[in-house]
């Protein structure tokens, strides 16, 4: 029964400090914009990467 001394301080202080650190996180704006990298992955680039590499290609660098 002692234990619960010492068990509710220290769940109160653990719960206590994720509030803080989702305080922190909503104030420092990390919840700003949840989905511009959803959408940017879908948005095409100006120039191609060019032609990718074969398996032969990587298998010929790899023994030399």
């Amino acid at each position: 029964m002692s234990i619960i001394v010492y068990l509710i301080p220290v769940a109160l202080a653990l719960g206590g400090l994720g509030l803080a650190a989702f305080l922190w996180a909503a104030t420092s704006g990390q919840f700003d914009d949840p989905e511009g990298a959803a959408h940017r992955i879908l948005i095409d680039e100006d120039k191609p990467m060019g032609e990718p590499a074969s398996a032969d290609d990587a298998f010929r660098n790899s023994a030399e």
